[in-house]
């Protein structure tokens, strides 16, 4: 029996360590830790990687979104449309702007919020929307941009998963009022740490960000908006300034494997799994290759027991979430999402992931439905 995990960091890490030690030498040798040379450099360098003017690091990717909302001028009263398929943090950091979150369902075949959903649920109290590009496809960005300019919205996207992709030859961060991005270690920039950034093209919103990220203060010491204590730490953006000229080529061996994986599974499994589609026009990363299955959880106990990692990603949709309770949705009321949450299973996924390993994942798959 094969042992395949979901995620291995070691690999990277031995190819890299050489550079990782040095930089992070240098930071301790250099006594500045917060805001300083390594920061600047990522935000300049994510910041054009994403065709935008400004980068603000900040602690990580959930207060990346809360900051964009709050120097969007997102506060108490105000609606922020957005998908409950997605992790906590999107729906988390709307109400702690205290905006009440209002949840779309999505486009089964992308998993991302369905641009035809928006527009129904928008009402007068209505001032942002959230798309989610989740697991590393971007969602329908110019429909949903052609509704947020008819409507005077702002849109914030999330883009924790999906540092990369592209649409029609338009970067994250390029369309929407800002996006936020994580450099949670799993992702596909990730620090060895928690870490975050906002993109943007609006040159207010990005001096906000900036004001908000060290207690809302400009000049220092001196207050005028509530802000928050939250910095990418200067040894994190070391390391990831050294793992950065690696995305792409990165992302280019995990679209790799996901055409290994789609070929080996049409091949073997004749329709009882459905894979990824990536849509005409847009570059999808594969942060993370999911399918979708009706006997999910015996599948993924299957796979556990014969030594192949998988996750789930997410198994209860935001609306459903007890502390989400008080907005008053029923089961049934979003049931593309809550089916997406009975059906997606992600398979192992990384760059450095081996075509045997791979070949072993599906045989297994093969093997339960036999």
């Amino acid at each position: 029996m094969q042992k395949i995990p979901m995620l291995d960091l070691s690999e990277q890490y031995n190819n890299l360590r050489e550079d990782m030690l040095r930089v992070v030498d240098e930071v301790m040798g250099s006594s500045k830790f917060i805001l300083s040379d390594n920061v600047k450099k990522l935000e300049e360098d994510i910041a054009k990687y994403s065709n935008t003017n400004h980068g603000i690091g900040v602690a990580n990717g959930s207060d990346a979104i809360h900051i964009a909302l709050q120097a969007s001028g997102v506060g108490p009263g105000d609606e922020v449309i957005t998908t409950p398929f997605t992790f906590f943090a999107t729906g988390g950091a709307i109400v702690r702007t205290g905006a009440k979150p209002v949840y779309v369902d999505i486009d089964p075949a992308t998993f991302n919020i369905d641009p035809a959903k928006i527009e129904e649920a928008i009402t007068e109290n209505t001032k942002a929307i959230i798309p989610v590009h989740l697991y590393g496809q971007m969602a329908d960005m110019e429909a949903i941009m052609k509704i947020a300019n008819k409507h005077n919205l702002v849109v914030i996207e999330d883009a924790a998963q999906a540092i990369g992709a592209r649409i029609n030859g338009k970067a994250v961060g390029e369309l929407g009022t800002a996006a936020t991005y994580s450099f949670f270690p799993t992702k596909n920039l990730g620090a060895y740490g928690d870490g975050g950034m906002i993109v943007s093209n609006n040159d207010e919103v990005a001096e906000l960000c900036k004001v908000i990220r060290v207690h809302g203060s400009k000049p220092k010491y001196f207050h005028h908006v509530l802000g928050y204590n939250s910095r990418l730490d200067e040894l994190q953006a070391a390391i990831l300034n050294v793992k950065f000229p690696y995305l792409d080529s990165w992302s280019e061996k995990r679209r790799e494997h996901a055409a290994v994986y789609t070929k080996l599974l049409n091949q073997k499994l004749e329709g009882s799994v459905k894979t990824p589609v990536e849509i005409d026009g847009r570059y999808h990363v594969f942060h993370q290759y999911t399918i979708r299955v009706e006997k999910r959880d015996e599948l993924q106990k299957f796979l556990a027991e014969n030594g192949v990692s998988t996750m789930v990603y997410y198994p209860l949709p935001l609306h459903m979430q007890p502390v989400f309770k008080e907005l008053g949705y029923q089961e049934g009321d979003i049931p593309e999402a809550e089916k997406a949450a009975r059906e997606a299973l992600s398979l192992p996924m990384f760059p450095e992931l081996k075509v045997e390993q791979q070949e072993y994942v599906v045989e297994m798959i093969a093997k339960f439905f036999k």
